[in-house]
């Protein structure tokens, strides 16, 4: 191996896809402090707009000679991108950044799932919603305190999720390089328009700022990193890592919101990571391919 093979495989690669689980929760975190300044209409738009603007410029992606096939996948595509920035973004506006992640999660594990249809993954499904509704309070918060509206954007999140998955894969084979992801990030910039442009004269140059770090922690960033990693990672052990989102999550909650899980709460996110770990990655020596390369694109969260 050259010396110049040697240095490009210094790091290792489940430090790379930890950086990129890092970087996307502090993003969330980042984002919990913007929404409520300027609405998570907002937050989404200066997010998408900038990374759509930042990687158009990069990738300058060929429009001429795509089929009408290609242009319907890339569409909705953007579309589930855009939605799944919007609703996630809103229930961090009522929600802990822990308890919104791990609901969300719920999306990609139920996906997983059926795609599988393995015994011990259901199992491990049931774990997880015993596990998001501790950390939901439900049993332990009456009804009528619970934060229907921050539960019901973090799941349609991760039903926005599960979609964004399965129509990542069919961009990812319709387009080559970025180009796809290009496209998706232009329609959803144009899907939440409506949702942002109202609070674009509250803007200041400190939220264009936490805008931009938006784009680089959540988006630009973690795609690189998981990029780089997955040329020589396999799929379980990055399954693995991506099921520590909602710890990390919880930990960035707590670090720069100082946003506190009680006991129970704790234990529900453990039940969910555990859950992951089986599923998105033990489980996936033996079920069959899924598309887990890109569950972050966006995130997320």
């Amino acid at each position: 191996m050259s010396g110049r093979e040697s240095r490009g495989v210094v790091v290792p690669a489940p430090l790379l896809v930890l950086g990129g689980v890092v970087s996307v929760q502090f993003g969330g975190a980042l984002a919990a402090t913007l929404v409520p300044e300027i609405g998570a209409g907002g937050s989404v738009l200066l997010r998408i707009g900038i990374s759509a603007a930042i990687l158009g410029v990069l990738v300058r992606p060929r429009l001429r000679g795509r089929s009408r096939q290609d242009w319907t996948t890339v569409v909705a595509f953007g579309v589930a991108l855009g939605l799944m920035n919007w609703s996630f973004y809103g229930s961090l506006a009522h929600l802990p950044l822990g308890v919104a992640v791990t609901v969300e999660f719920m999306g990609p594990l139920l996906l997983t799932t059926v795609l599988s249809r393995r015994l011990l993954d259901l199992v491990a499904v049931a774990a997880a919603a015993a596990g998001v509704l501790l950390i939901s309070e439900a049993f332990t918060v009456p009804l009528t305190e619970l934060s229907w509206v921050g539960l019901l954007l973090a799941g349609t999140a991760g039903a926005l999720w599960a979609a964004y998955i399965l129509l990542s894969s069919r961009t990812g084979a319709a387009f080559e390089r970025l180009d796809g992801l290009a496209i998706a990030l232009l329609v959803s910039t144009v899907v939440v328009l409506p949702a942002g442009l109202p609070s674009v004269g509250e803007w200041t140059r400190v939220h264009l700022l936490m805008g931009l770090g938006l784009a680089v922690l959540s988006s630009l960033l973690p795609y690189s990193l998981e990029l780089l990693a997955l040329r020589r990672l396999a799929k379980p052990v990055f399954g693995i890592l991506l099921s520590l989102e909602p710890a990390v999550a919880a930990v960035a909650g707590l670090l720069v919101l100082g946003q506190v899980l009680d006991g129970l709460q704790v234990v529900g996110l453990v039940l969910v990571v555990l859950a992951s770990v089986i599923v998105l990655g033990l489980g996936a020596r033996r079920g069959p391919a899924v598309a887990v390369e890109e569950p972050e694109l966006t995130r997320s969260t």
